[in-house]
């Protein structure tokens, strides 16, 4: 097949990453496969790049694929990048086209999720209404509030030790702004950011954290976003009691909405264990692929 990769002007850029992006062609013009690789530049995650490679079904097995992700893994190589990361549904075709192709497994992820119709709701109030002394919940809808913007974006660091195998993934760094910049992207799509957070009542600072995003409407399913608790802070159940909240809110804030979905690492058994026992169940997995530059 005559093949044109050409490269895109992608605006999906901000404070901290950058996306390349290019586009195959047949010898008719028409689009057969895209590339896109975003290069993050906060200085935690400066030597890591992300890709996601796409090529329509009926052209397959083409070499489509194969010129996209030499293209992309050039350009990392030529951005100084060490390591460049995608994600693949388990058993898809991509896995095996990874391998292939040098990429390693380097971490599993688990997909679940909680019915809502199917929920204890009085054991999820037994749950909620268990007291963790020294630390009381707070929530809030969108944009943290001023009083805790500062306590909030510090307590970003408890997603610094998540389990995740051999993935070199590095850090991210947080601050205030970042952490409004998150609010605004979702409610400029039109749904709705739900956190929760356990406060430590000796000082007023958040000792943990969880995120729960709605589609506008109230209805489909929900998404974690990520929950978490400061390594200072763990060992008294603050993350089911955090998880646990958020759930008993959804269910009272949106009657409409179906289920919550959350994607784990297969290595992270303190989170799994969580979701477990809130009543979530297996949907798929994912595999994470990694080539070492």
């Amino acid at each position: 097949m005559s093949l044109r990769i050409t490269p895109l002007t992608d605006p999906d850029s901000g404070p901290y990453s950058r996306r390349l992006a290019w586009l195959a062609s047949d010898a008719a013009g028409s689009p057969v496969g895209t590339a896109f690789l975003r290069l993050f530049t906060d200085g935690g995650q400066d030597h890591l790049a992300e890709l996601a490679v796409h090529v329509h079904p009926v052209e397959r097995r083409g070499g489509i694929g194969s010129r996209l992700l030499d293209v992309a893994v050039a350009a990392a190589r030529d951005d100084a990048r060490r390591a460049v990361i995608v994600q693949t549904e388990a058993g898809a075709p991509g896995a095996s086209f990874l391998s292939a192709r040098g990429f390693r497994t380097v971490l599993t992820f688990r997909y679940t999720r909680l019915a809502l119709a199917d929920v204890d709701v009085a054991a999820l109030a037994r749950i909620v209404g268990r007291a963790r002394p020294g630390y009381r919940l707070e929530s809030w809808h969108g944009t943290v509030p001023d009083g805790l913007a500062e306590t909030f974006a510090a307590s970003r660091r408890a997603m610094d030790d998540m389990p995740m195998d051999d993935t070199d993934y590095g850090t991210m760094t947080w601050d205030v702004d970042r952490v409004r910049a998150v609010s605004r992207a979702v409610e400029e799509r039109g749904d709705h950011l739900h956190t929760v957070v356990a406060v430590d009542t000796s000082d007023g600072s958040i000792a943990g954290f969880t995120e729960l995003v709605v589609p506008g409407k109230g209805k489909g399913d929900g998404q974690h976003y990520g929950t978490a608790v400061l390594p200072e802070h763990r060992g008294h159940g603050l993350g089911l009691w955090m998880k646990a909240e958020s759930i008993s809110q959804a269910l009272t804030r949106y009657p409409d909405l179906a289920g919550l979905l959350t994607d784990t690492a297969d290595n992270n058994t303190h989170m799994r264990h969580i979701n477990d026992g809130l009543g979530y169940t297996p949907t798929h997995e994912a595999l994470m692929y990694q080539l070492d530059l």
